[in-house]
């Protein structure tokens, strides 16, 4: 598998990276020697962790249906339950959450193909990701798809305890496929995904997912598609 590094880390790889070398060069010429090597071991080790959580693997989804719902990112199932979701679908639905920790890939692909029709930012606090009140309460990104069988799927991103910021590329009216990458989220957090109730789901709590690989849903087929 190809792996490369996001462009969301740039800046902060490259950075890093100038900090790094600036401050062992000087306590190599001004610090005793093994307070050079113990910073050096640390700075190597610091380097590969941020290196690590920006890669972004080439992935590519095999679709059986056009109904496919698929794992917008790598992490865990913590949530899937039914629920009111009354910020924009108003509607009873099926929530499925995923976690993500800091060790995780945190690029954020497509879970369903269709057109954009709603993103919006929503400030809020800064809980730990993995209980239930942060979809409500801390800071997040909401993307509304009109999936091809006329369903709307919600997929909201959201801001844990470390995470501190959210991108979202999605813009209103455009069309997403299973392989576009729909924003990233840094630093350990989940995505909440809505579907409608008569969803078949082929995952359970605690299951493992891959972003753009795992099957986790399938929509139903409607008669009308409006």
């Amino acid at each position: 598998m190809k792996v490369k590094i996001h462009h969301e880390g740039t800046n902060i790889i490259v950075l890093l990276a100038l900090a790094l070398v600036a401050i062992n060069v000087l306590l190599h010429f001004f610090a005793a020697k093994w307070l050079f090597i113990t910073v050096l071991v640390i700075s190597v080790i610091l380097m590969c962790l941020v290196l690590n959580f920006f890669r972004l693997p080439h992935r590519h989804f095999e679709s059986e249906s056009p109904l496919d719902v698929v794992a917008s990112v790598d992490g865990v199932v913590v949530a899937l339950e039914e629920v009111l979701e009354e910020e924009v679908l108003h509607e009873r639905v099926l929530q499925l959450s995923i976690f993500m920790n800091i060790f995780n890939v945190h690029a954020n692909w497509t879970p369903v193909e269709g057109v954009v029709e709603l993103v919006k930012h929503h400030s809020g606090r800064f809980k730990a990701a993995w209980l239930p009140k942060s979809s409500t309460e801390n800071e997040r990104s909401t993307i509304l798809i009109k999936a091809k069988n006329g369903d709307r799927v919600l997929m909201r991103q959201i801001a844990g305890a470390v995470a501190r910021r959210i991108v979202t590329y999605a813009e209103p009216g455009e069309t997403v496929n299973f392989d576009d990458h729909i924003g990233f989220i840094k630093f350990g957090s989940r995505v909440d995904v809505y579907l409608p109730l008569d969803t078949e789901v082929f995952v359970k709590l605690g299951d493992v997912t891959h972003g753009g690989q795992t099957l986790v849903a399938r929509l139903k087929e409607r008669k009308n598609n409006a």
